[in-house]
């Protein structure tokens, strides 16, 4: 997805903006092989049924409401039902941004304006003066979200949000007891370990291995065998604080 044309309504005003996400994954694409020969797996939508393939025009949506009972959806029917806003990002309220946890962000996007408008600018400034950060509702695809947009770095923000009914938070547990030392010797070890935050220095090191991989087996070199580090086991948490500490 890139360079997607949309505007923000803001009350009367119309901003004009395009958006592109800021995140992008990171993952190595694989593909199925037929062991036997090397060969790439296709996938083939098939009906038991009727024991043919079937064609992507031949195929509607179906909800099972009950075993082997199914309601069933054109994708005209389903696309009546979109909300209306798939062009627009309507804003409903503005919020302080503490009152919103942090669980409910989902995907991001820099907003950015397609020429010079003083809309927009406006509206930037009335997000990094105000230090709020605006609710609004949009569709992206065929997807209807509701919105989180703030002021950052000198760009406007929109992140997706999770709705409420999406987010399971589990009961607390109840606390064990704990010692003074074992508490004071934790917050030591919090201060040991205490630095900044530098999100280059975190990699992928699941990745950078696998693609280091890659590479070696286009080469025709072996595979390095990974030596796995033992865990030291120690039951008394006083001992395990004082060990971690040497570290």
């Amino acid at each position: 997805m890139a360079n997607i044309h949309s505007a923000i309504s803001f009350g009367l005003v119309n901003i004009p903006i395009v958006y592109n996400p800021i995140i992008k994954n990171n993952d190595t694409s694989f593909h199925q092989l037929h062991k036997k020969c090397g060969s790439r797996i296709r996938y083939q939508k098939y009906c038991e049924h009727c024991k043919k393939i079937v064609k992507e025009v031949d195929l509607i949506k179906g909800y099972e409401y009950a075993n082997g009972e199914y309601v069933t959806f054109t994708k005209e029917e389903l696309s009546n039902m979109q909300v209306d806003s798939k062009d627009s990002i309507e804003i409903i309220s503005f919020v302080k941004e503490d009152e919103i946890d942090p669980f409910y962000y989902e995907k991001s996007y820099i907003l950015t304006s397609p020429k010079k408008s003083k809309a927009y600018s406006l509206f930037l400034e009335v997000l990094k003066k105000s230090k709020k950060i605006a609710v609004a509702k949009t569709s992206i695809g065929s997807k209807f979200y509701f919105v989180l947009i703030r002021f950052y770095e000198g760009n406007i923000l929109m992140s997706t949000m999770y709705f409420e009914e999406e987010v399971s938070i589990p009961e607390a547990t109840v606390e064990s007891k704990f010692t003074k030392k074992e508490l004071d010797l934790a917050m030591e070890l919090v201060n040991h370990l205490s630095g900044h935050f530098e999100p280059e220095n975190y990699k992928d090191e699941y990745q950078n291995q696998i693609k280091e991989a890659i590479n070696e087996k286009i080469e025709g070199k072996p595979m390095k065998k990974k030596v796995k580090k033992g865990r030291p086991s120690m039951k008394d948490l006083v001992t395990s604080l004082q060990k971690s500490l040497e570290v």
